[in-house]
């Protein structure tokens, strides 16, 4: 697909992924490994990016329909993730001489992982790679997400190539973010900066004022997976500018498991106050061992405060919500506050488990955890309705 004059989409749509980082991340509308050559006309060519390894030959065949393989002048591996780097070696095996322009982290992910001494050639900040009458200049982004991340600027196209940052897990034919469904775009780009990027939010920050101090005029922003910003491209740079920021929408997640019903019942009373004390609070309820993790983290991460509860077992929670939380603390989110709360038929320790570990997670508490013994009554649950009245007055300061 031709995106400029100088600029080819050689990259493949994944139509069949469900999820991603092994099983971290699920990927509902599969995604697309974005790869794209860039010729000089009268001057060089370079490739940016490869392929997953699953279809490295597929990629190579590909390209060499596009391009005498060896005529590409340069190889640039901004990441060295194997979504991004996987067709690599089958890649190398037919062009072995040709330079691969990385960064010095991703001279070690790419050693590490493919055992092979290729031509290497380490960027920075600033630097340049001329192709003739344009350049290609590189921007080193450490920890967004992986310490080897950087990202490229084409001049005279004025094209971002931005590697992780901006992008989706999204396959689509039409592969223009003004062409797509809009409400599934943003739906997934929010899930992916919520899943993936969160952790590094300050640097986001920084990262995104570095690039713009720059002054560059940026007419297409090219990421590595899903669809590709040409129209108001800096539309999805304003929107990582305000989900760096603290992020947080009028709305509260209820998150729980169950045995037999009763933190359900809890759950629902919670959520049912909530709605009670301020009818425009966004109100989530979800069963964590029912629904898919990273949705559910998607919404802890447009709330303003949270709910989780579990039974007790064996002295602790249930694993859906353990699981969970685990992932919720890796992920570093700031500036919300959260209860807890669960039934209990014996012992009755997982609602002060569940405070220790929501505490850990950065947030504030709201109100005492709420415990209930066996199937709570009809004061058990208005004492569920008041947390909810309480966790909604807490969305409003």
């Amino acid at each position: 697909m031709q995106l400029t004059n100088r600029v080819h989409w050689v990259g493949k749509i994944d139509w069949e992924l469900r999820t991603f980082h092994g099983q971290e991340y699920s990927t509902h509308k599969g995604s697309s490994y974005n790869a794209y050559l860039v010729r000089d006309p009268g001057g060089r060519t370079a490739l940016i990016e490869t392929v997953w390894g699953p279809y490295a030959r597929e990629f190579v065949d590909n390209l060499a329909r596009v391009v005498d393989l060896s005529s590409i002048d340069y190889v640039v591996a901004n990441h060295g993730e194997p979504d991004h780097s996987g067709a690599l070696p089958e890649l190398m095996r037919h062009i072995p001489k040709t330079p691969v322009y990385c960064s010095a982290n991703g001279v070690k992910s790419l050693k590490g992982q493919y055992h092979a001494d290729w031509d290497f050639r380490v960027m920075r900040t600033g630097d340049k790679l001329s192709l003739g009458s344009c350049e290609l200049v590189f921007v080193e982004m450490p920890m967004l997400h992986w310490p080897d991340s950087m990202m490229c600027y084409l001049t005279g196209e004025n094209v971002l190539f931005s590697n992780d940052a901006f992008g989706q897990h999204y396959a689509s034919e039409l592969m223009f973010a003004d062409l797509v469904d809009e409400c599934e775009l943003w739906a997934e780009a929010i899930k992916y900066y919520a899943n993936i990027l969160t952790p590094f939010s300050p640097l986001v920050t920084g990262k995104i004022d570095e690039v713009l101090a720059l002054g560059l005029a940026v007419d297409m922003i090219c990421p590595s997976h899903g669809v590709i910003w040409r129209k108001d491209p800096l539309q999805i740079v304003q929107r990582y500018q305000q989900w760096a920021a603290n992020y947080a929408e009028h709305q509260l997640t209820v998150v729980y498991d169950t045995m037999w019903n009763s933190t359900r019942r809890m759950a629902e009373a919670i959520a049912a106050g909530a709605v009670q004390a301020d009818p425009t609070l966004t109100v989530k309820l979800f069963n964590s061992g029912l629904v898919d993790k990273n949705d559910i983290i998607t919404q802890i991460f447009r709330s303003k405060v949270l709910a989780v509860g579990s039974p007790t077992v064996n002295r602790g929670v249930l694993t859906s919500v353990a699981g969970l939380l685990e992932e919720v603390e890796g992920l570093k989110f700031r500036g919300k506050k959260a209860a807890a709360f669960g039934s209990y038929g014996w012992s009755g320790e997982s609602p002060k488990v569940l405070a220790e570990r929501l505490a850990k997670c950065g947030f504030s508490q709201v109100g005492d955890p709420a415990r209930e013994a066996w199937n709570p009554d009809d004061e058990g649950l208005e004492r569920c309705r008041a947390l909810g009245r309480q966790l909604a007055e807490a969305a409003g300061e």
